[in-house]
């Protein structure tokens, strides 16, 4: 089922080596949610997926965290950061910024936007 929702159940059956980086990371998101945690910890979630993938991946993780599951997200990516209700900003390893926000927006921002040091 988890296979499936991350667009993966033609490739069920296949070894690591047979699939690609993205896929692969789709494989290893799909294993830590097998087990239901309360707290996921994921650093740079999307970084090796297309846009596609990478939305599809979002899009699951917020409806989990709407479940009660905890996320926190390491990413030097916008669009990724603003899915957030909470961005916490780190450079050189000292806290920049501690943002709150009402409700994340629905729609990731474009594609190419960057972000510095999150």
């Amino acid at each position: 089922e988890l296979l499936a929702q991350l667009g993966l159940a033609d490739r069920s059956d296949h070894l690591p080596r047979q699939l690609s980086g993205g896929q692969q990371q789709r494989v290893a998101i799909a294993r830590a949610l097998a087990n239901r945690p309360a707290l996921i910890l994921a650093d740079e979630p999307t970084g090796s997926l297309e846009s596609r993938a990478g939305a599809a991946i979002l899009e699951l993780f917020q409806g989990l965290n709407r479940s009660g599951v905890t996320l926190v997200i390491v990413t030097h990516d916008h669009a990724v950061a603003h899915h957030a209700r909470r961005i916490i900003r780190l450079l050189d390893g000292h806290l920049i910024s501690d943002q709150t926000i009402a409700a994340p927006p629905s729609n990731p921002a474009p594609d190419g936007v960057q972000s510095g040091a999150l």
